[in-house]
């Protein structure tokens, strides 16, 4: 839409951005904060550590707390390889077949009509109420009757159905123009085609934002290393990380919690910086009709 000449959301800069960015620049400086906190207390040495009052910015940095960490590891009867092994294995799989769960749910409840579909959207709505303990003890028996307890695929199975994906994502394929779709139909093309061709590549915002909420669900998860294995070569590293600390919970311990710390929160800062775009075109559509 024009206006005097000007665009209201134009592509260059323009000086009256100038009085917006002024306005947001406390707001992104305060949100900042965390992550420069973050990352400069896992390279402070033991006195900056425990400074009264604490500082944000490291004065003499050290890799003294990540040395520790490695050296500590290295005393463990199970390689740290085979946790970051484990990690990402769970993650990739999961992430995956997530987002392919969740973009042919979505697709389906949002552009194909079969009985059922407006109850199976109805329980959706009613997971989202639901947090993981509330689900603890039946997640536990359909992984314990199933026989996958000390399997690998415990770690994958829980986390498949994330009902906050789905909603966003259908959100974005009602968007779909349905004369598009009827068109392929004429075509003579088929649901999973017009999954695949039309679908998929007009809804990758949605994608994007999926699958950082799936990467954030499955690499902070304890739940499954927790409950549902007890061999310990196939716990995850965010549950040795986690052992780690509280383990080594004194004085000289907090070191090594902090280099964890920022081990386990760089994953999700690169993916969210690399998708961030996306994810904001997903959120500026997901409500729109």
């Amino acid at each position: 839409m024009a206006y005097k000449g000007k665009r209201m959301n134009p592509q260059k800069f323009e000086k009256g951005q100038i009085k917006i960015m002024l306005c947001l620049l406390p707001l992104v400086l305060f949100m900042f904060l965390p992550i420069l906190f973050i990352a400069n207390h896992a390279f402070k040495p033991m006195d900056e550590l425990f400074a009264f009052p604490p500082t944000f910015i490291v004065r003499n940095p050290t890799m003294e707390n990540f040395t520790k960490l490695v050296k500590f590891s290295r005393t463990a009867g199970i390689p740290f390889s085979r946790y970051v092994f484990n990690s990402l294995f769970v993650t990739i799989v999961t992430v995956v077949l997530s987002l392919i769960f969740t973009t042919m749910a979505a697709f389906a409840l949002a552009k194909l009509k079969f009985k059922g579909r407006d109850g199976m959207m109805r329980i959706n709505q009613i997971a989202l109420m639901f947090v993981p303990t509330a689900v603890l003890i039946p997640r536990y028996l359909v992984i314990c009757n199933l026989g996958l307890i000390d399997n690998i695929w415990a770690h994958v199975l829980p986390l498949l159905a994330y009902p906050v994906s789905l909603f966003l994502v259908k959100q974005f394929v009602e968007q779909v123009p349905d004369a598009l779709i009827e068109a392929a139909y004429i075509d003579g093309a088929t649901d999973f085609k017009i999954y695949v061709k039309i679908i998929i590549p007009m809804i990758r915002p949605a994608m994007a934002t999926a699958t950082i909420l799936a990467f954030q669900q499955v690499w902070a998860n304890m739940e499954s290393s927790n409950y549902y294995i007890n061999d310990d070569s196939m716990k995850t590293l965010t549950f040795y990380m986690n052992s780690l600390v509280n383990v080594n919970n004194t004085v000289s311990g907090q070191g090594m919690a902090a280099a964890a710390t920022l081990i386990l929160f760089v994953p999700n800062l690169v993916l969210f910086v690399i998708l961030q775009n996306k994810v904001m075109n997903t959120m500026a559509h997901s409500g729109i009709k």
